[in-house]
């Protein structure tokens, strides 16, 4: 099964996605010891010189740790203050772990018209590109302090997917809560079977991809499906696996059967 994922070991230009589950505690706030694991193995692949970018959800979740607020209680411009705040929480923590590394980070915050407009995506591609070459990380988040639509349905797959089509990506990285796509929902069915690997978006594979309920991050397998069809339109291979997993960037990379490969 390793030549199934031969084209990840070549893979140069590389787009991770990490969600709010992967970044939390089970209250909500920030899990400190995950989010450096992350930084450290993402600091390993850019130090091998891939161009590696960063789409980090969390921004909301910060906000509310740091005000001590769950997500179910405030209002949508509550949500919208929260992510204006924790924003800069998750930015400051970033740069200071991936300082320890020798990474200089830049952040870039994105809305869907960046991405409408031919004129804004050249705008956007050039300064991902000039960061690649001042050896710099960017981190990419939806503007959740002023992108309604966002707020609301979770987006930072779909905006992952998108990031990978302006680079033109090798590989998008999908980290959930979750390994991968299951033959069934393995929250309510213990036996339920991994999928390892997709080569075809049938109706079969979509009528698996049923959300998943998670109070804090609000982008299920569905949204994940959708990203993936994007993705596809640059030619880009994508894994979904769980991003709690110790070492899960290097396993994926080295081509270990981890999480659920669509090669498309």
């Amino acid at each position: 099964m390793q030549t199934q994922r031969e084209s990840i070991l070549t893979a140069k230009k590389i787009v991770v996605k990490v969600g709010t589950s992967s970044l939390t505690h089970a209250s909500g706030k920030l899990n400190l010891e995950q989010i450096d694991a992350l930084a450290r193995e993402i600091a390993d692949i850019h130090h091998r010189g891939i161009e590696i970018i960063l789409v980090s959800s969390g921004a909301i979740a910060a906000g509310l740790g740091k005000l001590g607020l769950r997500k179910s209680d405030i209002s949508l411009s509550d949500k919208q203050a929260m992510a204006a705040i924790g924003q800069n929480i998750l930015m400051h923590m970033y740069r200071k772990m991936f300082s320890e590394y020798g990474i200089e980070i830049g952040q870039i915050l994105l809305t869907k018209e960046d991405f409408d407009s031919p004129h804004r995506s050249a705008l956007c591609k050039g300064t991902l590109e000039a960061l690649f070459r001042y050896d710099v990380l960017p981190i990419i988040n939806e503007n959740d302090a002023v992108a309604v639509e966002e707020i609301k349905v979770g987006d930072n797959d779909t905006l992952s997917a998108l990031v990978s089509n302006i680079i033109s990506a090798d590989l998008l990285i999908i980290l959930s809560d979750i390994d991968g796509l299951y033959e069934d929902d393995p929250r309510k069915n213990s036996q339920a079977k991994l999928i390892h690997h997709v080569t075809e978006l049938s109706e079969a594979v979509r009528a698996l991809a049923r959300d998943t309920d998670n109070e804090m991050a609000t982008g299920g397998m569905g949204t994940k499906i959708s990203a993936i069809e994007i993705a596809m339109k640059s030619h880009t291979k994508t894994v979904i696996a769980n991003g709690k997993k110790k070492h899960i960037l290097r396993d994926i990379l080295s081509g270990s059967i981890v999480g659920t490969y669509f090669d498309l």
